[in-house]
């Protein structure tokens, strides 16, 4: 897509390159019979500067091409209306152009409204614990929690207080899709405050470029899905079903830095020798879920009712199962997962994950992998 709009943009612009010498007598050009003025014969060449300077940036994969862009079509079609006898079908490569800078530009604005997000998530994090854990910090907790926790690789090292993670996907949609679409994903976590930005890319029949973005902030979730970065298919937020399924994923994902299990606004209760519940309250919004671990204490399955949507009634068994576990920067963890919901008769895997990268306490923002070009 992108290589077929760099090509037709670049033949575009030698065309209005011919209308500039054709003004000044350099060279001929047949396919505009009327007589171009000087004055015009500029503007031709302006055009051609602003479509040259976009095929340039296309083909350096610049975020920016499209300024240029519309700039070069809003010229290109005033010179198309003076000269519309003859260059009435410059219009047609006028409006690829113009729709493909527009959704370059909704691509900007929607990366652009993510850093934001993001920026001002990471400027509220706060240090978690100066403290060294050690086995006394753990006591209070279930007896299976402190075994996970252990075996996690927590003893000896600091709290953590923010992630960074990327992640590699595939996806079910819905849940007669067949095949499974792939897609990207990059997150970032604080612990205190708990909060989450996750954003996603994949393509639907190969064709149709997805783009969403969920997050958890001040006791709020809130969920979006775009299409083509322009066109809303979801957009979930300021309802208390959204804000206590967004908790419940952070809940469930503590399993990737685990210290977050000690943190004063979850509260945990032993089942049995294998499994624990965790109950999360914070800012108003409470969810809970069950925490598996297999006899060495490695995290099996997190297994919580859980809202789809603002629309659901009622809640619905949501599973995230661990299928490999890793040793990623010290500490032992899921790093690929299964998630699935439990249908009136049948369960709907929708999502299988891969974490490719995972930072812990970094210093600063890290820098976003472009996770929309996948």
């Amino acid at each position: 897509m992108r290589t077929a709009v760099t090509i037709l943009t670049g033949i575009h612009g030698i065309i209005h390159l011919f209308g500039f010498l054709k003004a000044f007598d350099i060279s001929e050009f047949n396919t505009i019979s009327q007589p171009i003025s000087k004055t015009f014969g500029v503007v031709w060449l302006l055009t051609f500067v602003l479509l040259a300077i976009t095929t340039t940036l296309l083909i350096f994969q610049s975020n920016y091409w499209w300024l240029s862009g519309f700039l070069a079509v809003v010229v290109s079609q005033i010179l198309i209306f003076n000269y519309w006898s003859d260059a009435k079908f410059g219009t047609i490569a006028n409006l690829i152009i113009l729709v493909s800078a527009i959704l370059a530009y909704s691509n900007f604005s929607f990366k652009n409204k993510v850093a934001e997000e993001r920026n001002k998530l990471f400027e509220n994090s706060q240090p978690v614990n100066e403290k060294i854990i050690t086995k006394d910090t753990l006591s209070e907790l279930p007896a299976v929690i402190q075994k996970w926790l252990t075996n996690s690789g927590v003893i000896g090292k600091k709290f953590i207080s923010n992630v960074h993670l990327v992640q590699e996907l595939q996806l079910k949609m819905k849940p007669e899709q067949l095949e499974w679409n792939n897609g990207a994903a990059e997150q970032y976590f604080t612990v205190q405050p708990p909060a989450f930005n996750w954003n996603i890319t994949t393509q639907m029949n190969s064709i149709l470029k997805v783009v969403g973005r969920d997050k958890f902030e001040n006791g709020n979730g809130e969920m979006t899905i775009k299409l083509f970065s322009l066109i809303p298919v979801a957009n979930a937020k300021n309802h208390e079903k959204v804000n206590q399924a967004t908790l419940q994923r952070f809940l469930a994902e503590i399993v990737w830095f685990p210290s977050a299990s000690l943190s004063p606004y979850i509260k945990w209760e032993s089942l049995n020798e294998y499994s624990a519940k965790a109950t999360m309250d914070y800012e108003g919004t409470r969810g809970s879920g069950e925490f598996h671990f297999d006899e060495k204490g490695n995290f099996k399955k997190f297994i919580a009712l859980r809202y789809q949507d603002s629309n659901a009634t009622e809640p619905t068994e949501w599973t995230v199962i661990a299928t490999k576990t890793e040793e990623r920067n010290g500490l032992k963890i899921p790093v690929e997962c299964e998630v699935s919901w439990e249908l009136e008769n049948d369960k709907w895997t929708w999502l299988k994950l891969q974490i490719t990268d995972i930072q812990y306490n970094v210093e600063e923002m890290p820098v976003a992998n472009n996770v929309y070009k996948k």
